[in-house]
């Protein structure tokens, strides 16, 4: 039975990911979770299920939940596949091919085959009229709404399901794109309007436009799939508020969702940055490596004193790895990570020059890896695991799936071991190799290009797949110290439960220091601050305290690109010039190790977040499974072992597999170990040794480390 405090206090969190759809249920007293398949056709149908799953768990109803918490990747994943809707982009007349012409720069400098992004509206749906506002909001030339009002019709014609609307220069007056949004939604009931001066009210009209054709692309994909959810959790009996997580990491309404889709596109991997951020902070690690690893990608983030790396800028759809410029640029609130095909569905092979290669490419939930039976023959990481020892055929996901290990062998060895002349335990380790050093390397890359460190971080793992290749991920980092907390397997989701509800809201305006008027900016930011905090307020729960928060992208003055950087609360006076500018140069210098002398500094973008806790969040220490972990340090016990294949010995070896609910706090263990349960395995390798915090989560150090602090 529901307990008798608040009823917010009882939480459901839903994480959709190409794999798997993960559900975690909160109380005051214990946390639930159950993994599903994703139902890719009609994704509510695996969302409704685990939800239900989730309950029965803990013995309760629909009623009995107050909140609903939401990720997803449709968003992105109608964008890759390009199954959004039939997309008109309407334009300043002679800016038709803008988002075409792009940057007018090449990506790959010396590839005379380069693929470039193809833009989501065809040249044959797009459109212009009449009209010009100059860069300071002047208006040069007026509107023609006589050729809106017939653009209409010709719209009408050519079946458009939505509309993206995007003037030269409307980030600085947007009277343009509202008027003639104003008469395209009157000719065009039932279509979706996007205007840029709403979705993407910035600089640099490539950007700007893609951003809103990005947006209206998957509008209405995305509002009926939010509504159709709404009617069937209605249905079932749920009659609490939903919300949706946003690539920033903040929570934010169904209906502001539905009218910016595109703020959904990173939603599920910002949950994961905000549960390393969330353990960070109540285990006092100042620096953290968050390495996230599902059934699809792999997703590392670089945290610093409790602040992931935040950014204005992603990319969908790239067609080049790790290569800038190769995608679909959008301007949104976004966590700053590297993102990989490297899960346990990401397919692997070998390349016309005998190397081994592990994704992009994922089997998705359906057909799956080859040990799904689901039809996949082409081997995958889970496959490559299930050979190694790595995962029990009988457990997986709690149980609810079993996996043929004989079917993971034969597609190992047909697709990897035979080509290279290998056994099949060498052709899966070869495949575990390959893969574990993708993402190391891809960490690498990571921390170079924002001039940070990994050594001496903690590595927080979680995902269905983390926990699996954390310690051997470590190990080549030569990171020390790793830890996998409770619920793990299903750690987007339990991080969608502490993110606050935001919004975020960006104006463009130029502004030189040397010519600062405070007057102007403040006025402007109480405009921003209102506009922000009305999102906020129809989430929050009544008299919750809003905080906000500022910064902006700056440069030295005719530099082509800023740099994000923190500003100071309160209004401005004249005198916050010289804070403005320490401020700037500080940032620039850790990214570049120097300052430009006798430059002018210049603001380019201002951006305000207003944020307040979801109701129901409470900040106290970490639920571990079902049930309270009793405290004791006496020897674990393990009623099994499994056959484990040991990189350092290149050989199986035999090893105790513990259940992670039997264990006590305190507890030691000795790699190479098996600690299992129902959404993950964690992988304890020679080089470690684990203990488990009283929280439930687990705690991996390096044996050399120990040796060292007991030599000290």
């Amino acid at each position: 039975m529901p307990p008798a405090t608040s009823p917010e206090a009882i939480r459901l969190a839903v994480d959709i990911g190409g794999t798997f759809t993960d559900v975690v249920l909160e109380t005051p007293d214990a946390r639930y979770s159950t993994k599903v398949l994703t139902t890719k056709a009609a994704p509510e149908d695996g969302v409704l299920d685990g939800m239900l799953r989730a309950l029965k768990l803990a013995k309760m109803a629909p009623s009995a939940v107050g909140l609903i918490v939401h990720g997803t990747t449709l968003a992105t994943n109608a964008i890759i596949e390009r199954k959004g809707a039939r997309t008109a982009l309407v334009t300043t007349k002679g800016f038709r091919d803008s988002i075409e012409m792009a940057q007018e720069n090449r990506f790959e400098q010396y590839d005379i085959f380069i693929e470039k992004p193809e833009p989501l509206v065809p040249r044959t749906l797009r459109f212009t009229v009449p009209e010009r506002v100059d860069a300071k909001g002047a208006v040069r030339l007026a509107l023609d709404e006589n050729a809106v009002g017939e653009l209409a019709q010709t719209l009408k014609a050519q079946g458009v399901e939505a509309i993206a609307v995007g003037f030269l220069h409307s980030y600085a007056n947007p009277a343009h794109e509202r008027r003639a949004g104003e008469i395209l939604a009157a000719a065009l009931p039932g279509v979706r309007v996007s205007l840029s001066s709403e979705v993407c009210p910035e600089v640099r009209e490539y950007e700007r436009f893609s951003t809103t054709c990005a947006n209206a692309y998957v509008q209405p994909l995305m509002a009926r799939y939010l509504e159709n959810l709404r009617k069937r959790i209605a249905a079932a009996g749920f009659g609490c508020p939903v919300l949706l997580m946003t690539s920033g990491g903040g929570l934010t309404t169904l209906e502001t969702a539905a009218r910016f889709p595109i703020r959904l596109v990173e939603s599920g991997p910002a949950g994961g940055v905000i549960l390393s951020t969330w353990i960070a902070e109540r285990f006092g690690i100042d620096r953290i490596l968050s390495f996230d690893m599902g059934g699809t990608t792999a997703k590392i983030c670089i945290i610093d004193d409790g602040k992931p790396m935040a950014s204005r800028s992603f990319e969908v759809d790239r067609r080049y790895r790790f290569m800038k410029g190769s995608g679909l640029p959008v301007r949104i609130p976004v966590i700053e990570m590297v993102e990989i095909g490297a899960g346990g569905g990401s397919l692997a092979g070998v390349d016309e020059m005998k190397r081994i290669t592990v994704g992009p490419e994922s089997a998705g939930s359906d057909p799956g890896p080859a040990c799904y039976r689901l039809g996949g023959v082409r081997p995958a990481v889970t496959d490559a695991n299930v050979v190694l020892g790595r995962i029990d055929p009988d457990r997986f996901a709690g149980g609810s799936i079993t996996l043929d290990a004989g079917l993971s062998r034969g597609a190992v060895d047909a697709h990897v071991g035979a080509p290279l002349e290998l056994d099949t335990t060498l052709a899966a380790f070869g495949i575990s190799e390959v893969v574990e050093e993708n993402m190391a390397n891809a960490a690498r890359v990571h921390a170079v290009e924002r001039g940070a460190e990994l050594e001496g971080r903690t590595l927080i793992a979680f995902g269905g797949g983390a926990p699996l290749h954390a310690a051997r991920l470590a190990e080549k980092l030569g990171i020390a110290d790793v830890l996998i907390p409770a619920s793990a397997g299903v750690g987007s989701a339990v991080g969608f439960l502490r993110a606050p509800i935001a919004f975020e809201v960006v104006r463009s305006r130029f502004v030189r220091l040397a010519s600062f008027d405070a007057a102007s900016v403040n006025a402007m930011f109480a405009e921003m601050e209102k506009e922000a905090t009305d999102v906020v307020k129809l989430g929050a729960a009544p008299g919750a305290k809003i905080t906000i928060s500022r910064s902006a992208d700056m440069r030295y003055a005719g530099q082509g690109h800023e740099i994000l950087v923190e500003l100071p609360d309160g209004p401005f006076t004249a005198t916050s010039v010289a804070e403005l500018r320490k401020r700037f140069e500080a940032g620039y210098r850790t990214l570049f190790s120097r300052v430009v002398p006798g430059v002018d500094v210049e603001v380019t973008g201002w951006i305000l977040k207003a944020e307040t806790p979801a109701p129901g969040r409470s900040d106290q220490a970490d639920l571990g499974p079902p049930g309270p972990l009793m405290s004791g340090a006496g020897a674990p016990r393990s009623d099994e072992t499994r056959n484990l294949f040991d990189p350092m010995l290149r050989d199986y070896t035999s090893v105790p597999v513990y259940q992670r609910k039997t264990l006590k706090a305190g507890q030691v263990l000795q790699g190479p170990a098996v600690i299992a349960e129902d959404e993950t395995t964690t992988i304890i390798t020679s080089g470690f040794v684990a203990t488990l915090d009283p929280s439930g989560a687990i705690r991996l150090t390096a044996k050399s480390a120990v040796l060292q602090e007991a030599a000290q």
